[in-house]
């Protein structure tokens, strides 16, 4: 019996995986509990029913108990995907696993989650949804008109903390255009970044593109250099036009300034 029900509404480029990932819930739970056969048959505007915790992704009867938590590598899953959803750093995740920074990770693994003996809240909103946050630390930087962001860069700054990136501010509804050939490997919502992108390309390269209104791609979409991945949307707690953007190489932080762009 569900202690809840929510309902998300289906948009352009979601797949039962990015839902299901969004909501922190198991996909075949998910197509169980909307009595959908047929992954590839969504339609934008579909209303889906969000099983509420007792479906929830990652959960373990270790878990349950308030033991220590586990991850179950899934599809699409990368080390710094899955650090950002616990709220720990990608060296605490491997650290905590006895992983070399190089490791590949491989569909099924089972990854200590240090620190964490509860599942992740089951409430992340979908895109555009106002969420109550502090701002997030920045440190700005001067526009440097000789380097290519992926949407026009009217102020640009640092994120400091935890996260390593780049927040480039630019104008409502224009495209964010990748900077590097490669393969989307997730495309869809992520709790209080509106959309995000995920772009694998040569090189063990990941760049990721979030603040997005929209998505163009979905996920195993090849692209190109200039490919349109989204439109940019506002972020709900500068209330600016901004693109949060990453690049990551082996699980590593690398300056998105100089990151290569082919």
């Amino acid at each position: 019996m569900y202690a809840e029900e929510k309902v998300h509404v289906v948009q352009k480029g979601d797949t039962i995986y990015s839902i299901a990932r969004a909501f922190f819930v198991d996909k075949d739970e998910l197509m169980k509990y909307n009595g959908i056969t047929d992954p590839t048959k969504l339609q934008a505007g579909q209303r889906l029913r969000i099983p509420a915790a007792s479906a929830v992704m990652a959960s373990s009867p270790a878990a349950a108990q308030g033991q220590e938590l586990m991850h179950k590598a899934a599809k699409g899953d990368t080390f710094y995907g899955i650090a950002r959803r616990y709220g720990i750093t990608v060296d605490e995740l491997l650290a905590a696993n006895s992983l070399a920074k190089d490791y590949i990770l491989k569909l099924g693994d089972m990854l200590r989650i240090p620190g964490k003996q509860s599942v992740p809240a089951p409430n992340a909103p979908a895109a555009g949804t106002a969420v109550s946050a502090a701002p997030r630390p920045i440190e700005a930087r001067d526009v440097d008109a000789s380097v290519r962001w992926p949407v026009t860069a009217r102020e640009l700054s640092y994120m400091t903390g935890k996260m390593s990136g780049v927040v480039v501010t630019g104008d409502r509804a224009e495209a964010v255009k990748s900077l590097s050939a490669g393969t989307v490997i997730s495309a869809g919502p992520y709790r209080g970044f509106g959309r995000i992108a995920i772009v694998q390309a040569a090189g063990a390269y990941l760049y990721v593109y979030g603040g997005c209104e929209s998505l163009s791609v979905k996920e195993g979409d090849i692209v190109g250099s200039g490919t349109e991945l989204g439109r940019l949307g506002i972020d709900a707690v500068s209330g600016k036009p901004q693109l949060f953007f990453m690049v990551y190489r082996s699980n590593a932080p690398v300056d998105p300034a100089k990151a290569p762009r082919t």
